[in-house]
């Protein structure tokens, strides 16, 4: 569905473009103390949960090919931040976490639109 398309290909690319945001982060001290592999998993789950909620005319094999893609996407993330998922996430990483998260489900709003 999305895994697929040069769109996705591109958020990686931005991820890691980024990755030094998670490379030596000092934790900061009114961080979460959530990791940051939680954290993405929270931030996938509300923004699928956002799309499925805005396209109630999806079908159970629309929304089950929909969750096969997150399990993908989160694999593929814990494979690049493998060294570092289980670490407390910062104010930092979380924002970028929510970014990203908000351009995953732009894909899935774009592919289920077109």
């Amino acid at each position: 569905m999305v895994t697929n398309k040069d769109g996705y290909i591109h958020l990686i690319e931005y991820l890691t473009e980024h990755l030094s945001l998670f490379e030596n982060a000092l934790h900061d001290t009114e961080a979460n103390t959530s990791s940051i592999i939680e954290k993405i998993e929270e931030e996938l789950g509300e923004q699928i949960i956002s799309v499925c909620m805005q396209n109630d005319n999806l079908t159970f094999n629309q929304r089950n090919t929909i969750i096969r893609e997150v399990d993908s996407i989160l694999s593929d993330l814990e494979e690049i931040l493998s060294i570092v998922v289980n670490n407390p996430i910062t104010n930092d990483q979380l924002s970028f976490i929510k970014e990203f998260a908000i351009l995953i489900k732009n894909l899935f709003d774009e592919e289920i639109n077109s």
